[in-house]
């Protein structure tokens, strides 16, 4: 995990994260605006016996967006984008409680193993021959596109790298020299957390596995309320998100954890 050659990646180090799924494509519009616009009494069709094994007592109803928050870039079947990494783990929290399985983010190291199609060597195919897999500043026409328009990489992962970043469950630090499984650098406050993979605003140098963003305040600038807004960045078009379920699902306190810090300490 990591890049020696850029201090921001550095020191490279081997990780190992247990089996997991992970989405084929970025979540889309469609897909988020099924949490967006549900309808809240009908939100969790399943026991509260369930429930409470997923560690779920309710799930917030996101605000609805004061713009488009796609910015007129398009909806259909694109990457939904603008989205907190609060609300990517709601919408997680939300489709736990829908189908009764786990879902979250990826960890960093979970990502960046499937960035690299689980072999290092799968993403220097893939950057000898970037335009057939990612979109990014070079041919983007200043926007993102839809999912799955490009190449998938060894995994069968679409838009793994470019066309959005993608959150991640940690905070943002310095990566530390050793070997820890399953590894969650857990966020003990707001500002930063970590995005993962270039987006098409990037140049071609930062469409890489290994490339990390800090999530900023400045992502908000715009947001014209007062608090800002918890669930949508105004700055951030070049944010989205994937899912993943581990294959074996966590014990109820376990998934507990995953809920507390990131969701309700640090709104």
């Amino acid at each position: 995990m990591g890049n020696n050659a850029i201090p921001t990646e550095s020191p490279e180090h081997v990780m190992e994260v247990s089996d997991f799924w992970m989405s084929v494509h970025e979540v889309t519009w469609q897909q988020y605006e099924l949490f967006v616009r549900r309808d809240k009494n009908n939100a969790d069709p399943i026991s509260n016996e369930k429930l409470k094994e997923l560690g779920i007592d309710g799930v917030s109803r996101a605000t609805q967006p004061y713009t488009d928050m796609s910015f007129g870039m398009g909806k259909e079947g694109f990457p939904a984008v603008n989205i907190t990494q609060y609300a990517a783990l709601s919408y997680c929290k939300w489709l736990s409680a829908l189908t009764g399985d786990f879902y979250r983010l990826p960890t960093e190291a979970e990502w960046e193993y499937t960035a690299k199609g689980g072999v290092l060597h799968d993403y220097f195919t893939v950057i000898n021959s970037l335009d057939d897999y990612a979109w990014h500043k070079g041919n983007s026409s200043s926007h993102y596109h839809a999912v799955g328009l490009k190449k998938p990489n060894s995994l069968g992962l679409y838009d793994i790298l470019g066309n959005v970043s993608e959150w991640t469950m940690d905070a943002y630090a310095p990566y530390e020299n050793k070997s820890t499984k399953d590894f969650w650098r857990i966020p003990q406050e707001l500002y930063p957390r970590v995005a993962r993979g270039g987006s098409w605003m990037d140049e071609r140098s930062k469409i890489t596995p290994t490339h990390r963003i800090d999530s900023q305040p400045g992502w908000k600038i715009r947001d014209p309320q007062l608090p800002k807004s918890r669930w949508w960045h105004t700055n951030a078009p070049f944010i989205g998100f994937r899912i993943v379920r581990p294959r074996v699902q966590p014990t109820p306190e376990e998934i507990i954890k995953y809920w507390l810090k990131p969701i309700e300490d640090y709104n």
